[in-house]
Order: structure tokens, then C-alpha cells, then sequence
């Protein structure tokens, strides 16, 4: 199933403006942290999402607080979009102590878990598993959370892809698989690494339905989420959502991206969601003062967030004890 009408018409005026909220702070973060590499103002590595800002933000419009998330390196869109205050997210990429999780984890292992986000995963393919024994969780608990894993086309390549999905279809699990399909796995072009047009059509193999997307339309893309989500949280088990879009730097801060075609990078840009997104408000009620107040507000944001985490101390050298075992675990050899 192909999901592509926008139906911005369908929401409230204060649902769109969250869904271009949350896209500009996560542009704002993403050209801040990749500025100031460029300029040596400090020095780390992120994996850049530009481009892919209008997926987190219709995944956090579409789940609750309490629900899980499981992302990857290039994740830090989605710990926006899951409410993970930016001095912790930033803070954990510059490896200080107001960091998420103290400024030990770096870009590749943010938690957060009071805010839903239980881990980000450094290994390609390798949440799926833990998505999956989350999502078995809640069921046993009663409880109605959702489990979401996000993850790339490439993801969709390994074995814990196909095994998690395949059980989570078995046990009809309440999780949802989101592929940000941004047309490269690293550096190789999606089409040489799958015979199948669609990511989602991997979900016929398993028993589970399959959505594609249009991963730049954030309207588009959060109807298509809630209703797997719902579906997850009424018992009627897992999805697959592959929302298709594009990203507009390299894999890696520093990468020039030089595999990917003049061209190709030419006709993507002409669907950037941080410019055709605001078109779409302009046509459904929002004037141009608005627009850019939200986007100065989410740069200011990201700014100051900037500032208090230079400002901040790295770890206590004691750090490294701590934090190794959950809290009241009592080991024992019998």
C-alpha cells in the first residue's frame, strides 16, 4: 500500500505547527553541529539527517510519552522528536556531563529513557531485536505502550532485520518498524542492495502489512505512523513503514558525498521538506511572519542549548564506575 495525498486540512493549526516545530529545530541542530565541526569550534563526529526531518517529526506527533523508541547514529532528529531536551542530546555528541546519559555515550548511544528513548544503537540492523523484546514486553505487562524501531534501507539487509520482524509478525507484537529509506545505505545506492522496488514489501514475507510513504511529506507521513501505532496499541499487532526521502549531506560529517549523482542530488532538493512543507502552510491558514518566527525560535533554541554545553564540565573521572549495573541488582554465583 501506497500512502501519498497530503490531507494538511485534516489536521489542526496547532498539530501542523508541532510537525514544523519539531522539523526546524531538528534542521537547527543538525546545521549547527555540522557548522561547528566545519569551523573546529569542537570536535566530534555525527552522522547528518538533513533532509529527513519531516519522518521524526510525524513519529512524535503520532506516539505518547510512555511509548518506546529505539533509533540509530543518525537518530538525533528523532530524540528531538521524542522530547529529549537539546542540552542532553547535544551535550552526549560534545561528551559532556549534562549529556543524556552523563557524556559517556557519545552520538551513537543516547538514551533517554524518561523520555521514551531506550536506546541508539551504533550497529546497522541491530535494534530490531531489542524493539522486539520491548514490544514482548509490554505485552505480557498489559500494557497498551507501543514500541517503535527506527533504522536505514540497509538495515533491512541484515538477519536481525528478518528475524526480529518475523517474530514480531508471529507474536503479533505491538511495535513498528519505521525505514527512513534515504536511498543509500552508507555509501551504496539502494538498488543495489535489494531485487524489491519497496523496503515495505519485505513485510508480504512475514504476514504483517506494509506501508511506503512519502518521507517528505510530514502530513502524509504521520497518518500513515498513527495508524500503525493504533493499530499496534489495539492488539491488531506489527508494521512496517518505509518512508522514503533523501539526505543532503554524507554519511558522516566530513564525507562529501561525491557517489551520489549531480543530478539525483538536483531533482531530491527540489523536494527538501523544509521548503515545500512551508508552502503547504502557506496554502492552509499560516502567514510567512509565523513560519519564520518558528524557525529564528528553533535556531535561538539550539543556540543557547549550544552555549550551556560548552559551558558545561566533561564527566567526573568517577563516572566510570557508575551506571554499569541497573540500580538494586544483586549478582549472585549459586
Amino acid at each position: 500500500m501506497t500512502v501519498t495525498e497530503t490531507g494538511a486540512a485534516e489536521l489542526t493549526k496547532r498539530r501542523l505547527t508541532t510537525l514544523y516545530e519539531t522539523m526546524c529545530t531538528a534542521a537547527a541542530l543538525d546545521t549547527r553541529l555540522l557548522n561547528g565541526i566545519k569551523r573546529g569550534e569542537f570536535a566530534t563526529v555525527i552522522w547528518p539527517s538533513r533532509g529527513q526531518e519531516a519522518i521524526p517529526a510525524a513519529l512524535g506527533l503520532a506516539l505518547r510519552t510512555d511509548d518506546r523508541l529505539i533509533t540509530t547514529y543518525r537518530g538525533l532528529h528523532d530524540h528531538v522528536a521524542k522530547g529529549v531536551p537539546l542540552t542532553e542530546i547535544i551535550g552526549e555528541v560534545l561528551g559532556t556531563s549534562v549529556g543524556a546519559s552523563k557524556g559517556k555515550g557519545g552520538t551513537m548511544h543516547i538514551s533517554a529513557p524518561a523520555h521514551g528513548v531506550m536506546m541508539t544503537t551504533g550497529i546497522v540492523g541491530s535494534g530490531v531485536p531489542v524493539a522486539v523484546g520491548l514490544a514482548l514486553a509490554a505485552k505480557k505487562q498489559g500494557s497498551d505502550r507501543v514500541t517503535v524501531v527506527t533504522f536505514g534501507d540497509g538495515a533491512t539487509n541484515t538477519g536481525s532485520f528478518h528475524e526480529g520482524v518475523n517474530l514480531a509478525a508471529t507474536w503479533q507484537l505491538p511495535v513498528v518498524f519505521l525505514c527512513q529509506n534515504n536511498l543509500y545505505a552508507e555509501m551504496t545506492p539502494v538498488e543495489e542492495t535489494m531485487a524489491v522496488p519497496h523496503v515495505a514489501d519485505r513485510a508480504k514475507g512475514v504476514g504483517m502489512p506494509g506501508v511506503t510513504v512519502d518521507g517528505n511529506d510530514p502530513v502524509a507521513t504521520y497518518r500513515a505512523i498513527a495508524e500503525a501505532v493504533d493499530r499496534a496499541r489495539a492488539g491488531g499487532g506489527p508494521t512496517l513503514v518505509e518512508a522514503v526521502t533523501f539526505r543532503f549531506e554524507g554519511h558522516y560529517a566530513g564525507d562529501a558525498s561525491k557517489y551520489i549523482p549531480k543530478e539525483q542530488m538536483a531533482r531530491m532538493r527540489a523536494h527538501d521538506p523544509m521548503v515545500t512543507f512551508p508552502r503547504t502552510l502557506l496554502e492552509h491558514g499560516f502567514d510567512q511572519a509565523e513560519l519564520d518566527e518558528i524557525k529564528a525560535a528553533a535556531e535561538r533554541a539550539v543556540d543557547e542549548a549550544v552555549r550551556t554545553v560548552v559551558a558545561a564540565p566533561p564527566p567526573d573521572r568517577d563516572e566510570i564506575q557508575l551506571d554499569v549495573y541497573a540500580d538494586g541488582l544483586v549478582v549472585t554465583h549459586d
